[in-house]
């Protein structure tokens, strides 16, 4: 039974990330991601201190709340319907392909301003000044890094725990990217959201490694060997394992000095290639399509092999 359960699971999950992937993201007044930051973002108006304590809290009333939501769907409808409708709300792999091919056809047209206008749906650098190969840098390190957090993560902690580990998970990184970030404001109250999303996003990270390696099986080994040997100098325990992936999977080198509000962070070399160029925007977008891909069907095989095995429990009766 448990089994059979979870390949059920496993089925409803790629089903909403199937969703996700042909239709996209609800429109803003109905997506429940959007919804719930504009709450947060009233919430800490009224919590924040610049301390720990009140960082906890927020982070606390938030995931709860997402946990809680989660629950509640479960009780209003089928589990697997609640744990469908959860992943394709939480999960944004169209956003993110429709976003990367939005800044390459820019780049493609010569257009900097456009590409400029279009990066911050995916970055949170500050983009004015930045060329096409820092532009090219950008899009694939963001797409590296949010194909961990916004869909991995959402389709492993949707089979794990359902809707509310869907829904809690993307609670926890939509928070840490309002307050985990190392300003002034946040350096105390945002601690809390940022360590928690760390610490769900660990394991996405890694399955995202390896998804990339099962998605371009001639460089597993060059993968395998940058993740093990040179993501652990990134200042994220996650973001320098995918976009480590990403950079022996596309043979190029990422890495280099961000800015943030005006202040600059300098992160490690990532791979042994060239430069990034605008034509790796292209293959960066096809990689998240075969990862995504892959990840759909292993978790339909999952499913099939739940029902099955499920067929022939019962034959045996």
């Amino acid at each position: 039974m448990v089994g059979t359960a979870f390949g059920g699971r496993a089925g409803m999950v790629a089903l909403g990330l199937a969703i996700d992937r042909l239709v996209g993201e609800p429109p803003d007044r109905l997506h429940p991601v959007a919804r719930f930051g504009s709450a947060m973002e009233r919430l800490e108006r009224r919590l924040w201190a610049d301390r720990r304590a009140a960082g906890c809290t927020y982070a606390a009333v938030g995931v709860g709340g997402a946990v809680a939501a989660g629950a509640g769907c479960r009780r209003l409808v089928r589990d697997s319907a609640a744990l469908c409708l959860a992943v394709a709300s939480c999960s944004a792999s169209k956003a993110l392909i429709d976003a990367g091919e939005q800044v390459a056809s820019a780049l493609a047209s010569s257009d900097l301003d456009a590409a400029r206008a279009a990066l911050p749906t995916l970055v949170g650098r500050d983009v004015a000044g930045l060329d096409e190969k820092e532009i090219a840098r950008a899009v694939v390190e963001s797409l590296a890094e949010n194909l961990s957090d916004a869909v991995v993560a959402t389709a492993l902690w949707g089979l794990v725990a359902g809707a509310p580990g869907a829904l809690g998970h993307r609670a926890a990184n939509t928070l840490d990217a309002m307050v985990g970030h190392r300003s002034a404001r946040h350096a105390r109250f945002g601690w809390a959201s940022a360590r928690l999303d760390d610490a769900l996003g660990w394991p996405a990270a890694r399955l995202s490694a390896l998804l990339v390696a099962a998605a371009t099986p001639g460089r597993a080994g060059e993968i395998w060997r940058i993740w093990h040997a040179e993501a652990g100098a990134h200042p994220s325990p996650n973001a320098g394992v995918v976009e480590g992936a990403f950079a022996a999977a596309l043979e190029i080198t990422l890495g280099g000095t961000n800015r943030y509000g005006g202040r600059e962070e300098v992160r490690p070399s990532l791979g042994d290639g060239r430069p990034p160029e605008p034509a790796d925007i292209v293959r960066a977008v096809a990689l998240v399509r075969r990862v995504v891909g892959v990840l759909e069907l292993a978790l339909f095989a999952i499913w099939a092999l739940s029902v099955a095995f499920g067929r022939g429990r019962g034959s045996r009766r």
